[in-house]
Parts: C-alpha cells; structure tokens; sequence
C-alpha cells in the first residue's frame, strides 16, 4: 500500500494504492475513511493517471473515470461499486432504483450501506445516489460535498470547480 495527497475543489484527497492500483480515494473527515497509518508510505508515482483524470474531472473534460481499481469489500459491496459506476454523468439515481437495477427491490437499505462503504469515491460515483424523493441524503465526504459535486455535474456555471 502506498499513497498521496492531492489538493481538489472539494478538499484534499488521499489517494491509496494497493499493488499499483487505485484502491482509495478518501476525503477529509470521510467517513468509514480507514485509519491514516494503513495507507503505507507516502509515494506519488503510482498516481499519475488517478491524479490526471481527476484533474481532467473536476476541469469538467472528463465523465467516466478509465483506472484500474483494487476495490476490497464483500461480493455484495463490490456489485454495487461496479453497478454505481453505469450512473450517467450528471444523473442521479435513488437507492430502491439502484436495488432494481440490480435484481434486488427490497434490498435499497444494503445498497445504501454499500454505497456508503464506497472506498474510492468520486471516481466511482456513489454521489449520484439519492433518497427516494430526490433529496440529498446521506454522503461519506459530506452533504456539502454532495451537493457540490452534482451542482457541478449539472453544469450549474456558478458552482464549476476551479482547480
């Protein structure tokens, strides 16, 4: 493991690697956001492409996050992760929705602790995920964050990004 600390428009975000792949994108104050010392020695390299696509990201060129991934979770865990990442760019999902899509109606509470587990986000966009009315709800990086980051995918001009 290793990892690296980049500044972004919603704060800093520590990368972590697991044998050269991205397997965590955390924000300050995330929650479920492991313990700083499990994230091994401080080492850039491995993070060129991560850090280039989420600068391409947050410019507003790039919609769709092309990186390897070492994601750990349950099985469970890891097809909500694969299925967060069919959520179009500026689109939101609910949790009961997301739960359909993936054959399982009843299951909207396990996929919101699933998302909620999301150990890279952004890049898999647990964000896009919403409670059943529309509404905002819970986010590991924060409400504020949340809003910000689909403000931003919406194209609202007055809450771009700057870098």
């Amino acid at each position: 493991m290793t990892h690296t600390v980049v500044d972004s428009p919603v704060g800093p975000l520590t990368l972590v690697a697991h044998r050269d792949a991205l397997s965590g994108v955390y924000m300050t104050d995330q929650r479920h956001r492991p313990a700083q010392e499990t994230f091994g020695p401080e080492d850039p390299a491995p993070f060129g492409r991560a850090i280039g696509q989420l600068a391409e990201y947050f410019a507003g060129e790039r919609t769709v996050f092309d990186l390897e991934l070492d994601l750990i979770g349950t099985p469970f865990q890891r097809t909500v992760w694969q299925a967060l990442c069919g959520i179009p760019y500026g689109e939101t999902v609910s949790y009961g929705e997301l739960a359909a899509l993936l054959g399982r109606p009843s299951a909207a509470r396990a996929v919101g602790l699933a998302n909620g587990k999301n150990p890279v986000g952004i890049v898999v966009p647990c964000h896009r995920v919403v409670g059943s009315t529309g509404g905002l709800t819970g986010y590991g990086g924060g409400l504020a964050r949340k809003r910000q980051l689909l403000d931003f995918e919406r194209g609202a001009e007055e809450d771009r990004l700057p870098l």
